[in-house]
């Protein structure tokens, strides 16, 4: 997960563990074991919301996310700003 101000952090849980994700912090999911995994997940409110990372990165200034990920704007300046679709006509 990571938040704001370069703020990240990586865990792995075993079977019976909790794990805690504040509100506003990106974060991602992923079984690294070599058996299926079941998780269950609580939300503080009733709405899921699932924001693709590229939508994220789009949808802040530059200034933040440079401060967010301690890079120079400059490298995010470069980042697409809208949707970007391949396609073999391009």
């Amino acid at each position: 997960m990571f938040g704001s101000h370069g703020r990240f952090r990586t865990e792995q849980l075993h079977a019976g563990d909790v794990g805690y994700i504040p509100q506003g912090f990106g974060h991602s999911i992923e079984n690294v074991g070599g058996k299926p995994s079941r998780i269950l997940i609580g939300f503080n409110t009733g709405n899921y919301q699932a924001i693709d990372l590229s939508a994220w990165i789009a949808g802040n200034p530059v200034d933040v996310l440079a401060t967010n990920f301690s890079k120079p704007s400059s490298l995010f300046e470069k980042f697409p700003r809208k949707d970007v679709f391949i396609s073999p006509n391009q």
